[in-house]
């Protein structure tokens, strides 16, 4: 489903810029639904969110970024195929799993020595990671095992004990499938996740 989002709102994208770089933890809508944002630099924050969703720790948290120039913060190599799935997918919804840089918060790769990064094609997520300055995380606002939320109330009503610090109101997002996630620290790639990408286009 492809929809018209509305631009970002400044104020707002501040507000919530000041609680994740606080060590909070915001909602906000990425191009399927609501997810939630911590700074990978805050680790009481990465660890809130497990609580939040009520998540495994065995899973890892996907990452944001705004920029290619930021992966140097989170991999310890970028792989030769990771150039051109950059240029053909980013921004957009293909999470790529990288090997991870020693010495990240374990949320960002658990025991997998991997971790999972794309840059988002929603307006206000781009908004969000630019001002932040650092990646930020990227999992779904909800239950583990329920249903993303789509809207800001749906979030609210979800995640209630504990919830997020804030949930940054963008509107509707288009639901749907969530990120591909396509492994390219193996060679060959493996398809994690199927998603929103069709993986044969990940070829």
């Amino acid at each position: 489903m492809s929809m018209a989002f509305s631009p970002p709102d400044p104020i707002l994208i501040e507000q919530a810029t000041e609680i994740i770089r606080g060590g909070g933890v915001v909602a906000f809508p990425s191009e399927t639904s609501y997810g939630l944002a911590a700074s990978i630099r805050h680790i009481h924050a990465l660890e809130q969110i497990y609580a939040i969703k009520r998540r495994a720790r065995n899973k890892p948290l996907l990452v944001l970024i705004s920029d290619p120039s930021q992966l140097d913060l989170l991999v310890s190599q970028i792989p030769s195929i990771a150039p051109s799935l950059i240029r053909r997918f980013w921004p957009g919804p293909l999470t790529l799993l990288f090997p991870a840089r020693p010495g990240l918060p374990w949320p960002l790769c658990g025991d997998t020595k991997k971790v999972g990064i794309r840059i988002s094609s929603h307006p206000w997520a781009q908004a969000l990671v630019r001002a932040l300055g650092d990646p930020m995380t990227a999992t779904s606002a909800n239950l583990s095992g329920h249903p993303p939320g789509c809207t800001a109330r749906e979030v609210l009503d979800q995640l209630r004990s504990p919830g997020p610090d804030y949930i940054l109101d963008g509107g509707l997002t288009s639901g749907g499938a969530p990120s591909t996630i396509l492994d390219i620290s193996i060679s060959p790639p493996h398809i994690v996740r199927k998603g929103a990408i069709d993986p044969t286009l990940c070829k």
